[in-house]
């Protein structure tokens, strides 16, 4: 039989301000702050267009984080992604090098502010002063994502008020002679170019490793990324307008502080302070953010056996502080031992080798055909944009030159060896791949669609999803006495086949079907028969309660009475869903499991005193309200109304009527008597609008 288990998981605690915040403020830094100049030394003004062309072959890669993301919030990003969809094996070569490079990123960040900082005090020593902030960030990162979001929020405010001012004065004071001869230094120039400033966007996606942080994951992620990306795009195009239309030929070419230098001649000398004070907030946020997402590696990992599961162990505050001192130990050591600006760059080309496999991935899970993959976002143009995003980054690489391909092999070599001497013995899983494989008559992996269903539980229902209505219209029985399973089944066949047009023997056969392979969830007390058949059109459900309890079996096993005890159901919910619609089948499913997994679920309903009571411990309080119409009361005026007629919020539903212990389904023409009982479901705002004058 399929259990539900409850596990702990890192708090969601992160707004979509808070996601928007980390990822805008971990892409503007180097690339704005550091590599116009450099730009500039290969491709003249037309470097403007370079970075227009780094973020459509960006596109791709956050359409596919996206999708993986919103399918599956977990802690680790790309490293989750791969290891569900390739195997363990590439799961592991993507954790390690991904946080290895982010890890150099971050150390670079720490570094790169002192350009700017030695514009004031060239004496300050670079190096001590990197690891001081990098104990800072770390600490701030011990006492939670939200505390780390704000601080986050907080800097990215402040970037962006000094940046405004700049844009404005800059755009308005813009030279058009220093365009003259904007393609003359070549496509080929401006195409390479764009290989360069491809790094300026990704910290857009480093969110994905804080997903299973994020509230309502499936809306948040998608549009803080995509925000993320159009400010960062609106940014570098009017930015770096700016820089050329103010600074000479001269000026720019090879300047590590243009900003400074254009905001100097904008504003004279207090320009130059305010701007190098956000070109370090900029690198301040890139450092914060870094640690906070590269932390969420060990932890991924750590709990699928990957990394030693001291790294899964999580604080009082709900971080993972083993992680994080790891994390922020390895920056201090890259610091110390290295030079954290010329490595850091040879990482480019691992990060575009991952957001390929990336898009492999989004391809992998779709083909595999599993239910329970379930993305609440899907990329457009599948698989086109996906096969754009494995080409692209592919021409880059290329460009980029034989260095950073083989510091590239070397981390995925690291990887590889950590996989075979560590990981590959304490790890028996393999990923979505062999779902595909399956139907060549290969090989699958059972326990990713149990991990995926699990998933699907902890995201709950969409907006859209009808699980309000259809529980709300589903059938009781309050009390099946001492019969059967299979009696229940039957009963509960016939009352959904007066709603659907198919017979109830067939669907007492599905049911029983279902239990006998173990398709049928049964935990704490409650089993959840299902099905799902092409000849309908909507989702109905049946609800039963048993006091005396039931066993069901499972094939023709007779189980002695100490496993009766255990497993004896008092709760059954007998759900038939359309075929075409297999996420909101199993959404429902899981819906229904996470209100059965509340501790004192079974007591409250073998306590409940009627129908309405039991629906109510499935239905949320906000969501949901019952008004009882009586005389001499303000129900009142409901009395000789018709449904049609009543001035309910637009989002409010009148889904049942109790009447004389019957149960009427309410049309626009019934009319509201004394006595009668209303089950009203909308919105929280117009439910509680209700409440109000109501009661």
């Amino acid at each position: 039989m399929a259990t539900l288990q409850k596990k702990e998981r890192l708090k969601k605690e992160l707004s979509l301000p808070s996601i928007y915040a980390i990822a805008t403020g971990a892409t503007l830094s180097s690339g704005f702050f550091l590599l116009p100049g450099l730009a500039y030394e290969v491709a003249g003004p037309a470097f403007i267009l370079s970075y227009f062309i780094a973020a459509l072959h960006l596109l791709p890669a956050v359409y596919s984080m996206a999708e993986l993301s919103t399918a599956m919030p977990r802690a680790g990003g790309v490293y989750y992604f791969l290891d569900r969809s390739m195997g363990p094996m590439l799961g592991t070569i993507g954790g390690i090098g991904t946080w290895l490079a982010m890890i150099l990123k971050t150390a670079f960040a720490l570094v790169g502010m002192s350009v700017y900082i030695k514009l004031f005090a060239p004496d300050i020593p670079r190096v001590p002063l990197a690891v001081g902030f990098a104990v800072l960030f770390g600490v701030i990162n011990l006492f939670g994502a939200k505390k780390t979001s704000t601080f986050q929020i907080i800097l990215v405010s402040i970037i962006f008020t000094i940046l405004a001012l700049f844009l404005g004065a800059g755009t308005i004071n813009i030279e058009p002679v220093h365009f003259q001869g904007f393609f003359d230094s070549g496509w080929d120039a401006i195409y390479a170019t764009s290989g360069l400033v491809y790094i300026s966007y990704v910290g857009v996606t480093k969110i994905a490793s804080v997903s299973e942080e994020v509230q309502n994951p499936e809306k948040n992620l998608p549009r803080a990324m995509m925000l993320a990306l159009i400010t960062a795009i609106i940014i570098y195009i009017l930015g770096t307008s700016v820089m050329v239309g103010v600074l000479t030929p001269h000026e720019l070419n090879g300047a590590l502080t243009p900003v400074a230098m254009a905001a100097e001649k904008l504003f004279g000398p207090i320009g130059k302070i305010l701007l190098t004070f956000a070109a370090i907030l900029a690198f301040f946020s890139v450092a914060n953010a870094g640690i906070l997402s590269a932390s969420r590696y060990p932890l991924a990992m750590s709990r699928d056996k990957l990394f030693p599961q001291l790294f899964s162990a999580l604080s009082k505050h709900g971080t993972p502080k083993y992680a994080i001192y790891l994390t922020s130990l390895l920056i201090i050591a890259f610091l110390l031992l290295f030079d954290p600006t010329k490595i850091a760059k040879l990482a480019s080309a691992f990060q575009l080798l991952l957001f390929m496999l990336s898009c492999m991935a989004v391809i992998i899970m779709r083909e595999s055909r599993i239910e329970a993959y379930d993305p609440g976002y899907k990329s457009p143009f599948y698989p086109w944009m996906q096969i754009a995003g494995i080409a692209a980054p592919a021409l880059l690489i290329v460009e980029m030159g034989w260095l950073p391909v083989l510091f590239t092999v070397g981390l995925i070599s690291l990887g590889a060896i950590w996989y075979f001497y560590y990981a590959q013995q304490r790890v028996d899983r393999d990923g979505a791949i062999f779902h595909a494989f399956a139907r060549l008559g290969k090989r699958q992996y059972s326990g990713l669609e149990t991990e995926l269903r699990g998933i699907l539980k902890e995201k709950g229902p969409r907006e859209k999803d009808p699980f309000d209505v259809v529980l709300a219209r589903a059938h009781v029985i309050a009390d099946c006495g001492g019969e059967s399973f299979e009696t229940i089944a039957r009963r509960a066949s016939a009352e959904l086949a007066r709603r659907l047009p198919v017979s109830a023997d067939t669907l007492t056969d599905a049911f029983l079907r279902g239990t006998r392979i173990g398709a049928t969830p049964v935990s704490n007390g409650v089993a959840l028969p299902h099905t799902r058949l092409s000849e309908i059109d909507n989702q109905e459900l049946v609800i039963v309660r048993s006091h005396e309890g039931l066993f069901v079996k499972k094939h023709e096993e007779e189980p002695d009475e100490e496993k009766r005890e255990e497993n004896r159901i008092h709760a059954l919910f007998f759900l038939v869903s359309p075929e075409q619609n297999p996420g909101m089948h199993l959404r429902m499913l899981a819906q229904i499991a996470t209100h059965a997994e509340e501790e004192d679920f079974i007591d409250n309903w073998l306590n409940a005193s009627d129908e309405h009571e039991l629906k109510k411990l499935l239905l949320k309080d906000e969501r949901f309200l019952t008004i009882d119409v009586m005389p001499d009361t303000k129900n009142a005026s409901l009395i000789g109304r018709k449904v049609s007629e009543l001035n309910f919020p637009a989002e409010c539903l009148i889904a049942l009527l109790y009447r004389d212990n019957d149960i009427i389904i309410p049309r626009g023409g019934t009319e509201i008597r004394a006595g009668d009982r209303l089950t009203v479901i909308g919105e929280p705002e117009d439910i509680e609008t209700l409440r109000q004058r109501f009661g």
